[in-house]
């Protein structure tokens, strides 16, 4: 554990760090942030011992790090500084051995078993060993970082002081060197404090964070208490969102660039393209997505739309990847294209429009009944039922947030069960009013620009416009079923 208390000092009579107090427990990972020259490297330099506060203490384990003598205090903390120089031609092994120098207790100390097991661990954990042998100076700058920390883990240290660790490497390898650290921290319970500009990787990996302004403390504590939008702007004048990591209880950060899209994003209804194949809609400018559809589920961008028409008896072990291929046959991009089935045909689409104030929104239902549903009955049924799905897609020109894009996914949907009501779908198992299928499938689209949309309920204007344009398209679509299977 480290403990620092009132600190302060900085370079001759110019004070970089101005009183700070914090404490880093046994285990634990702190990360450091804050722009240039808020004096990261500075208190850094103080917790190794390499500078002296004019004010302050400095505790390990409750002893004033002044009490340490200097290989005493290195046998406790070592040190990944940000640039590393190499005066001799070593070996990866060698280099990593000099990790060991602290323990050494004369000049010829003999190698011990346990000196031995910290340099092939060192090597082992940072996956050194093809280049055990190998000259030092011969190593890509990435490849030198692991070893210079293969270096410090050599020293089986107490305390480890990373500054900027994973400077020069590239994704995998930053993705090894803090899995690594943040493994030992776990399971040695090593305190490791370190230097980051990348935002999204201290948080990540940081049990807390401390952001520097100008040598004092701004902001303390846990990722989600320290990265929010109003702190970032405020001490790097950067305008950023924040969200979520997808697989971790961890804030990530988005730049905002300071550039506004201006090019035109209208739709007409002569946009879409409805063939035997598919009803196509293909944009000039990527619009944000949010859907559940095949390719390009969840939120996105897209500039191609596609609901395709398979067979009836459609089936694939992998529908993703048969989707993928498809679109790619067909000169779509994947990774710019949302797409859906349907079994529907494409010329049975129901397409309408509809302007608000300051916006337009555009609607699209294929509506295939067959395989209706009541989802509060859902529970009491296994059942193989005939094909079918409605697939509905709704296009607002304007710029969505967050809260819009889910409030227009209720609406819609609401909007959509309401529909099959007045129509009168049943559920062929319950024989009661269905709500839906079990496979379908909605896309709301924003084009990002105009009108800001902060809700789309149906208290709003656009939601009233979406739950009114999506009932209308959706009944239109099940008359439309109705029709042709009548006809059959």
């Amino acid at each position: 554990m480290i403990r620092i208390e009132n600190l302060s000092g900085g370079y001759d009579t110019r004070r970089v760090i101005q009183d700070l107090s914090f404490e880093v427990a046994k285990g634990e990972i702190l990360g450091i942030l804050g722009p240039n020259g808020s004096g990261k490297s500075t208190l850094m330099k103080f917790m190794s011992g390499v500078l002296t506060p004019s004010h302050g203490e400095i505790y390990l384990n409750d002893r004033n790090i002044r009490d340490f003598r200097q290989k005493e205090l290195a046998q406790k903390v070592s040190v990944l500084p940000q640039f590393q120089g190499n005066t001799f031609d070593y070996t990866v092994r060698e280099t990593i051995e000099l990790g060991r120098y602290p323990f050494r207790k004369g000049f010829f100390h003999d190698w011990t078993e346990e000196d031995e097991r910290a340099v092939t661990s060192a090597i082992e954990q940072m996956e050194l060993a093809r280049f055990e042998h190998v000259s030092i100076d011969s190593l890509s700058g990435g490849e030198r970082q692991r070893v210079f920390l293969a270096q410090a883990l050599a020293q089986t240290p107490e305390i480890l002081l990373l500054d900027e660790p994973t400077n020069h490497l590239d994704i995998a390898h930053q993705k090894q060197l803090l899995d690594t650290v943040r493994n030992l921290s776990k399971t040695s319970g090593v305190t490791i404090i370190g230097i980051f500009h990348d935002i999204n990787l201290a948080s990540l990996y940081c049990d807390k964070l401390l952001l520097l302004q100008n040598g004092s403390i701004a902001h303390y504590g846990e990722p989600h208490e320290v990265i929010n939008s109003r702190n970032i702007d405020q001490i790097y004048q950067a305008r950023i969102i924040t969200h979520p990591h997808p697989e971790m209880p961890k804030p990530q950060i988005t730049l905002m660039p300071g550039i506004k899209r201006s090019e035109p994003m209208t739709l007409s209804i002569s946009d879409f393209t409805c063939t035997d194949d598919y009803v196509l809609l293909q944009t000039a400018h990527p619009w944000k997505t949010l859907s559940s559809a095949i390719n390009g589920a969840g939120i996105g961008w897209a500039k191609t739309f596609v609901n395709r028409c398979v067979a009836p008896n459609y089936t694939h072990a992998n529908v993703e990847t048969e989707m993928e291929q498809y679109l790619l046959e067909h000169h779509f991009v994947p990774t710019e294209t949302m797409a859906m089935m349907t079994a529907i045909s494409p010329h049975k689409a129901v397409i309408k429009q509809y302007s608000g104030t300051e916006f337009v929104v555009t609607v699209m239902v294929t509506a295939g009944i067959g395989n209706a549903m009541d989802v509060s009955k859902s529970h009491m049924q296994n059942r193989t039922a005939p094909v079918g799905t409605i697939n509905t897609w709704v296009l607002i020109e304007g710029h969505l947030r967050e809260e819009a894009f889910i409030e227009a996914m209720i609406t819609s949907t609401e909007a959509k069960a309401k529909a099959l009501q007045i129509a009168e779908v049943l559920d062929p198992v319950t024989r009661t009013i269905a709500t839906g299928t079990p496979t379908d499938s909605l896309l709301i689209a924003g084009s990002q620009q105009g009108i800001d949309i902060p809700f789309a309920g149906p208290a709003t204007e656009v939601g009233k416009i979406i739950g009114k344009g999506v009932y209308e398209a959706t009944l239109e679509a099940i008359y439309t079923y109705r029709q042709k299977t009548s006809t059959l």
